[in-house]
């Protein structure tokens, strides 16, 4: 009787634990503040729709790779190293493209120029 009740117990526990590896909740939250950062330069001028294209596509490679990491249900820790590695790569291209001397503030597509006086 304990061994079947041990059995049922492990039987419940053991999928959520299996989960709890493969979930990456930091991973996540940090990629929805990167698209925001994206979304606002494009809003903002900052960023032209060729240098958000680029971007976004760097985004991609990220969740491709979390999507890739998380295959076999467990995210190991050199995993979470290259993610966050990636992530960071990322966020300082972000920050790059945003503040480069490229910008489109009246949104026509075209880099607008600064003005020298």
């Amino acid at each position: 009787m304990q061994i079947a009740k041990s059995i049922a117990i492990l039987s419940l526990v053991l999928p959520s634990l299996v989960f709890a590896q493969a979930n990456t909740p930091r991973v996540d939250q940090r990629e929805a503040n990167q698209e925001r950062r994206i979304e606002q330069g494009v809003a903002s001028g900052s960023l032209t729709q060729r240098e958000a294209n680029r971007l976004e596509r760097g985004q991609q490679r990220v969740d491709n790779m979390e999507a890739r990491a998380k295959a076999d249900g467990v995210v190991t820790r050199q995993e979470r190293g290259q993610l966050n590695h990636a992530q960071n790569v990322q966020s300082r291209r972000i920050y790059n493209e945003k503040h480069d001397r490229q910008h489109d503030y009246n949104h026509n597509g075209r880099v607008d120029r600064p003005h020298r006086h």
